[in-house]
């Protein structure tokens, strides 16, 4: 005789808290919130201008002033942080990223700006050097190789000249051997010590950048790759290793990237460490689920949720997003 349903589960219905909307809100295991939420921006050079972003709809380049605007937007929202990225001129990128560490530089430019109008928001920035190399590359370019000791030598400069326009927290996401226990030691050095690190500890050699590399004017200038210091993509353990390295340097917190594709690193880092523990939901992404929604084969906006949501689940205290300012008001109702 066939058993019935209540034979074959022993009585148990798990669809029983799935029946309404209050019962699933009640036993709901994660959960996803403004405070989790910070905003990648890009700067330009100039005054009220804006630039489209071809290969992310929807995201621009601004200026320093419009930049201060859109941090009073996510103040507004209650996203706590902003994160900046610059796409200087041409002729302002040499070999050594010599830019990075002028104290008058565009990204410094807009952490002054956004701390006068908008004190209360947190300020995150990267110390790496692409933004400011004509090769496209995070460190210094020596005859055909990123050289480490001088790369981090200059992108220390960077970092203490950041934390001296007010960033709160510095990012190097160069994955230079060294460079956050170097980062620390000077900005303790210099006064800083209660600027933090929110170290790239585990960032990839993706193809999911791509969007990004347009974005900060490098796509047309790497030359090679950047295989030498960011992590192969098969690699687990060695993201354990590159994540341990960094907070025994002095970082506070540490992020994954790229997200989406790296959901199972996040979950490893977060079990292993039990540290404040971070995902970039990079360019590629992005791009991705707009490109999709565009052309009407996915829900946008559902799939932007479920995939913030997803990070969440995957032990992340939160989540660098260009969906941002459109995930909050949602959230906001």
């Amino acid at each position: 005789m066939r058993r019935s349903v209540d034979e074959i589960t022993g009585g148990k219905r798990l669809r029983r808290m799935r029946k309404a909307d209050w019962s699933r809100r009640l036993v709901a295991e994660n959960d996803l919130t403004v405070n989790d939420l910070i905003w990648p921006i890009f700067l330009i050079e100039g005054e009220n201008r804006t630039e489209q972003i071809a290969a992310m709809p929807g995201v621009e380049r601004l200026t320093v002033d419009l930049a201060v605007r859109a941090a009073e937007e996510a103040a507004k929202l209650g996203i706590p942080a902003v994160a900046t990225f610059p796409n200087i001129p041409i002729e302002k990128r040499d070999t050594t990223g010599s830019n990075a560490v002028e104290d008058d530089n565009l990204i410094n430019r807009a952490t002054r700006a956004i701390k006068a109008a908008v004190p209360g928001i947190g300020i995150i920035t990267d110390a790496a050097l692409d933004p400011f190399t004509d090769h496209g590359h995070d460190g210094v370019l020596r005859d055909g190789i990123i050289v480490n000791d001088e790369s981090v030598e200059q992108i220390v400069r960077a970092a203490v000249s950041q934390a001296a326009a007010g960033a709160d927290i510095i990012a190097p996401s160069d994955m230079m051997d060294g460079r956050i226990g170097a980062i620390r030691d000077a900005l303790d050095e210099n006064g800083f010590q209660d600027v933090a690190i929110m170290s790239y500890a585990t960032k990839y050699a993706s193809a999911f950048y791509g969007p990004y590399r347009e974005a900060i004017g490098t796509s047309g200038l790497l030359k090679g790759d950047k295989k030498t210091y960011y992590i192969d993509p098969a690699n687990t353990e060695e993201a354990l290793r590159e994540t341990e390295a960094d907070l025994q340097e002095g970082a506070e917190m540490v992020m994954v990237k790229p997200g989406m594709p790296y959901l199972d690193i996040c979950r490893r880092v977060k079990e292993t460490f039990q540290v404040p523990t971070f995902a970039y939901q990079v360019s590629g992404e992005y791009a991705m689920i707009e490109a999709a929604a565009a052309n009407g084969w996915i829900d946008g906006e559902r799939v932007m949720m479920e995939s913030l949501l997803a990070f969440k689940r995957a032990g992340c205290d939160g989540v660098l997003t260009y969906f941002a300012p459109r995930a909050a008001k949602i959230l906001a109702g």
